[in-house]
């Protein structure tokens, strides 16, 4: 895999007069665009100040996400995940993927077998590169790989962390595992694995393993992020992992929260084919004139939007005729009002949904 350092001799850092000389001018963009083009990804940046003095001072910084291969990829992780990247590379980045088998195989993902979880994480690189992101600044990084040649460095870090941190605080990071760090009696977790119990010090080595510049993962990663944080003022480090975290798409049905692999109704998953986009979304929750925590209206937002820049609506004349939005707000506005009804908002929804994943599905037909 590529060094970040020979990446850099690709960032295309402009010459001459005008705005070019300004600081933080890569790739054709200012920094004020650079700026607003990754701020734009993250429900959360923290901090702002010093994400932005990041992008002035350093001409390729590094952004994180790992993944656990644990099965099928959803929307979120497919679509999103591409859109995301693809903005951080333009904003010259180079993203590293922490494929994450060994915490698969701790959180007892596939049934602990690390031969499918490879071909898991095998099949989820083949789909983003099916969904079309950019991956000439992507880097992948299997866990079982790195931590093996370089246990020297690795495994000291993560005692470390483990040392200065008490158990209270990892078990408030269980959630990044999709596990409750409270019983229903409001005490902590006590049925938590040992190996549970590990992970969240492993995760956290990663972003320092890693010289991870940016964690951009999900708003349901966020506490173990600030652990790493946390991390750097305990031994006082001056530079601290900014977080930029993105939205977490809800599920499909009424109060689902969030989309589950569990439950194939949740989501749209990345290979389901047009009958089954048309059939998951014909039974979502899209209740007339309300926004919040409307699914359908979420998916166009962070996914039919982003995509295309626009979301088409074709309808009958007597029924208002076709209209486009250019903006989610526009949208709102007539759904609030009733001008735009569920019976236009889903069939148009499949359509976009199905042709995002059209090459998706003829990448794993023609290969």
């Amino acid at each position: 895999m590529e060094d970040v350092e020979k990446k850099m001799e690709d960032v295309k850092v402009e010459e001459g007069g005008g705005k070019e000389t300004e600081p933080g001018f890569v790739n054709g963009m200012t920094l004020d665009e650079r700026y607003a083009l990754v701020r734009s990804i993250g429900e959360e940046c923290i901090q702002e100040d010093e994400l932005r003095r990041l992008l002035e001072k350093k001409p390729l910084p590094v952004c994180y996400d790992g993944f656990e291969p644990s099965g099928r990829m959803h929307i979120a992780q497919g679509v999103m995940k591409a859109l995301n990247v693809n903005k951080l590379t333009k904003a010259g980045c180079v993203f590293k993927f922490w494929v994450a088998d060994w915490f698969a195989m701790l959180n007892n993902k596939m049934g602990g077998d690390l031969k499918k979880i490879r071909k898991v994480g095998e099949y989820m690189i083949e789909v983003w590169k099916a969904i079309g992101m950019d991956l000439e600044h992507v880097e992948f990084h299997w866990t079982s790989d790195e931590i093996n040649e370089r246990s020297d460095e690795y495994w000291p870090l993560v005692m470390d962390i483990a040392r200065v941190n008490n158990l209270k605080r990892i078990i408030r990071c269980s959630q990044i595992m999709g596990r409750a760090e409270a019983g229903e009696d409001g005490a902590p977790n006590l049925n938590l694995t040992a190996a549970q119990i590990f992970y969240p010090c492993m995760q956290c080595a990663d972003i320092f393993f890693l010289k991870a510049d940016i964690c951009q993962l999900g708003m349901d990663q966020r506490k173990v992020n600030m652990l790493a944080r946390e991390y750097c003022d305990v031994k006082k480090k001056k530079l601290k992992p900014i977080i930029l975290s993105h939205h977490m798409l809800s599920g499909l049905l009424q109060g689902q929260e969030k989309m589950s692999k569990s439950d194939p109704s949740s989501a749209i998953f990345m290979e389901d084919s047009e009958q089954e986009v048309r059939t998951k979304i014909k039974k979502a929750f899209c209740p007339p004139e309300q926004v919040e925590g409307n699914p359908c209206l979420e998916y166009i937002q962070y996914v039919v939007l982003p995509w295309f820049g626009s979301f088409e609506v074709s309808r009958k004349e007597e029924n208002g005729g076709d209209v486009k939005y250019e903006t989610y707000e526009a949208l709102v506005a007539d759904y609030k009002t009733g001008a735009l009804h569920p019976g236009d908002v889903k069939p148009a929804l499949v359509k976009a949904l199905n042709t995002i994943l059209q090459p998706v599905r003829d990448h794993f037909k023609n290969n």
